[in-house]
């Protein structure tokens, strides 16, 4: 008969042996990557923009667009905002943008009468890296800029290290790993919290440059001021500049059917607020050594129905027009929205 003293030292002793395997099982799980939570659905309201001048609600030209129509994003879910780029399906009814905290956001466009009034079918998941740890595990933050290759294949801009992760999407959806891969050496100098912004696929079909990776800083600039960017692949890699002028920074590109690149651009000053423009880049000029400039399509200032504005897609709709969509990084502000706004390309 074991004594009363006796089951006491039994317990202390089974409890020291569970003590001891835990911290023996404790380094080996340390060492091993955390897995990330798996995509989850997400609930997003749309509010209706129908004027784009808050001044004048009739107008509908703004320089070459025609505002179409917009709508300001809301959702319950935490992950929400900060959506940072944006990329569309070839009609413009699937979407896929991330956010500076490294999730992915896809989701289906609803249209009425061809304006935007809906998100439905929406996700979100972390953005993965090599192990099937999240990016932000990585210490990986900024994840600014989307870029694909229209053959599956997605190019990731994390601005905080100046990083570019390749996923194969079209196999893996929103689980796919990303892949680091190499960029020139001058883009791991570009400025804290002022590097690698934009990124940009010239589709294969546009020669001399097509299948380049493009990518242009926010503000790291030249010894003239100009925008330090970027050929990466293709069959002319090297560095160019981007004219630089009224203190505005590049926050996306997208590429038009005929092959020009359009850049969104950003300007903000305490003393004059937020104010966004759009200007196309003529792609025979786009060299290493170039020095690019092009036209002004559209800016607009906080008279307008904008923010902060940080992607831009292009799309061909059922009429066969061209038309630009925009989305705004809200920086889970709550004085900030997170905008989508859509206008037709109206050529001169």
């Amino acid at each position: 008969m074991t004594s009363a003293g006796g089951r006491a030292d039994q317990r202390r002793w089974l409890k020291l042996c569970a003590a001891l395997m835990l911290i023996a099982v404790l380094p080996a799980a340390a060492d091993q990557p955390r897995m990330a939570a798996a995509p989850h659905a997400l609930e997003i309201t749309a509010r209706p923009i129908e004027s784009f001048d808050v001044r004048d609600a009739a107008r509908r030209r703004f320089g070459q667009l025609d505002y179409i129509g917009g709508i300001e994003l809301t959702s319950p879910d935490k992950d929400f905002g900060e959506l940072s780029s944006l990329r569309l399906n070839a009609d413009g009814t699937q979407f896929l943008s991330l956010n500076d905290k490294g999730r992915w956001f896809r989701g289906r466009i609803a249209y009425r009468d061809g304006k935007p009034v809906g998100i439905t079918d929406a996700q979100t998941a972390p953005i993965l890296g090599p192990d099937g740890a999240s990016l932000a595990d990585h210490g990986w933050f900024d994840t600014e800029s989307l870029a694909d290759d229209g053959e599956g294949t997605l190019y990731v801009g994390i601005e905080r290290v100046n990083q570019i992760v390749r996923f194969n999407y079209g196999r893996d959806g929103l689980e796919a790993r990303g892949e680091p891969i190499a960029v020139p050496p001058a883009v791991k100098t570009l400025p804290f919290n002022r590097g690698l912004e934009t990124l940009v696929f010239m589709p294969r079909q546009h020669k001399p440059l097509g299948g380049t990776l493009i990518a242009i800083s926010e503000r790291g600039l030249d010894s003239n001021g100009n925008i330090l960017a970027f050929l990466i692949g293709g069959t002319h890699p090297g560095q160019f500049t981007i004219k630089r002028s009224n203190d505005y920074d590049v926050t996306d590109a997208a590429v038009l059917p005929s092959g020009h690149v359009l850049i969104l651009e950003r300007f903000f000053a305490p003393t004059r607020g937020i104010a966004m423009r759009i200007r196309r880049l003529n792609p025979d000029e786009i060299r290493p050594g170039a020095v690019v400039d092009g036209p002004v399509l559209m800016e607009a200032d906080m008279g307008y129905q904008i923010d902060n504005m940080e992607g831009l897609a292009v799309h061909r709709n059922a009429a066969g027009e061209t038309v630009l969509t925009l989305i705004s990084d809200d920086n889970f502000n709550v004085i900030q929205r997170n905008l989508l706004l859509q206008f037709k390309l109206v050529e001169p």
